[in-house]
């Protein structure tokens, strides 16, 4: 077999998932820019890096995909199917009493899973993809390898904040998707160890790969571009971020809680809050109002990257008081621009902030404003959180993480790993 790059075998085709509406996925959309940045400067290899996007949403994606890396659009969804859909008839037809009821409640359960997760539209096979990267909490049924990105299973450790039928939808997604990829990847120690405890995967078939802070990919704000974004949102003087769309598990109502505490001190807080609207702010505004602070409470909705690393630039700290997570890119993000960091305690963000976050109970209104107020009144905890901080986001770059993703594109493909993609699939993870 030949070496890899060595130019006597064709090409491997890698494919990443990148099919979604800039803006309503979050973090994903980060994850995605930052590995197309990273392939984008590859020139040590032969590969080619396909970016699977749909028709009339590639222009987020664009300024990212050169050198070895393209897009690849979409066709539309095949309405036809093959598989456990078209044995739907037979399987009705299947005489109970001759059928075991184990055998019949696996396929059942099959079907059902597999009704969640669509059946390739042949986009892939025609472009001749050797290995299918899902990095969403969604995928499609193939022949091609694939790896699976599912992130977390907050909807079995949070149910209240999923209606029935998501947790159903989800489990029956996640599932076949697992069960379906040759590799399960996550981002921290801790979502892995989840899925081997809850789902029964073999750590053989997991593999964590961190993610980077996305605005390493993003050009550094100028000084005019700082006050154009502070101008345009309408904002003066100092001022609390918090990056994220108001899902109940980001913990939005404990937040403006502690505000009203911070108040009943003396404090006065501004809070700013991005990202697109999705209705839960309504009840986070209300609760603003009902508490009295809402003259502290901003939601600037969706803003450009651009506009969010200058936000970052500009705040006087980052509070990040989520509930669950199984990674926490705003973390990284924040201490890469030299944003002092107050973050949840919950799940992986620990680990995550590796000591350069002042840390505080994601439940508790009292410690979300302990942990703000100190932030806010304290020059040095400010300047030492910085510091500590930018050392420790500098550990992850996408350089990295794409490398380990060839090398794994590369082991799936067939390809001969070099002694570089050996190390890094063998390496311990840093979170």
């Amino acid at each position: 077999m030949a070496d890899a790059g060595s130019g006597s075998t064709p090409p491997l085709r890698a494919c990443i998932d990148a099919r979604l509406v800039s803006g309503e996925r979050g973090g994903v959309e980060q994850v995605i820019i930052g590995l197309a940045s990273a392939f984008s400067r590859f020139d040590d290899g032969d590969e080619r890096y396909l970016f699977l996007v749909n028709p009339g949403h590639t222009a987020w994606l664009e300024p990212f995909v050169n050198g070895p890396s393209s897009l690849l659009v979409a066709g539309h969804p095949s309405a036809a199917g093959t598989g456990w859909r078209g044995l739907k008839g037979t399987v009705r037809g299947l005489a109970k009493a001759a059928v075991p009821q184990p055998v019949r409640a696996a396929i059942r359960g099959r079907r059902e899973r597999d009704e969640n997760v669509p059946e390739s539209d042949g986009t892939i096979e025609r472009a001749g993809v050797d290995v299918m990267h899902f990095p969403m909490q969604l995928g499609f049924r193939t022949a091609v390898p694939t790896i699976f990105t599912p992130h977390d299973l907050q909807h079995l450790h949070l149910p209240e904040f999923f209606t029935p039928a998501e947790i159903a939808g989800r489990e029956s997604r996640y599932r076949a998707l697992c069960e379906a990829a040759s590799v399960v990847t996550v981002l921290s120690s801790w979502a892995r160890d989840d899925f081997i405890a809850t789902y029964g995967l073999s750590p053989s078939k997991m593999l964590v790969i961190p993610a980077a802070a996305a605005i390493e990919a993003y050009e550094i704000p100028t000084e005019a571009d700082v006050s154009a974004t502070r101008a345009r949102l309408g904002l003066s003087g100092p001022f609390a971020l918090y990056p994220a769309k108001a899902w109940p598990h980001k913990n939005h109502l404990r937040l403006v809680a502690a505000l009203k505490l911070l108040r009943e001190h003396g404090l006065e807080v501004p809070l700013v809050l991005t990202g697109a609207q999705n209705g839960f702010e309504v009840p986070v505004l209300a609760e603003a109002e009902a508490l009295g602070v809402s003259d502290l409470v901003q939601f600037v909705g969706y803003v450009t990257p651009g506009e969010l690393s200058a936000l970052y630039r500009t705040a006087r700290l980052m509070v990040f008081p989520s509930l669950f997570e199984g990674w926490g890119l705003p973390i990284l993000e924040a201490m890469m621009a030299g944003l002092p960091v107050a973050s949840s305690n919950a799940t992986c963000l620990p680990a995550l902030a590796g000591g350069a976050a002042e840390l505080f109970d994601p439940t508790d209104p009292e410690a979300i404003a302990g942990a703000v107020a100190r932030l806010w009144q304290d020059d040095r905890l400010r300047e030492r959180l910085v510091g500590a901080g930018r050392k420790r986001a500098a550990l992850f770059s996408w350089d990295h993480s794409a490398r380990v993703f060839r090398a794994c594109y590369r082991k799936l493909a067939g390809r001969q790993l070099s002694a570089e993609d050996a190390t890094l699939l063998e390496a311990p993870p840093i979170v």
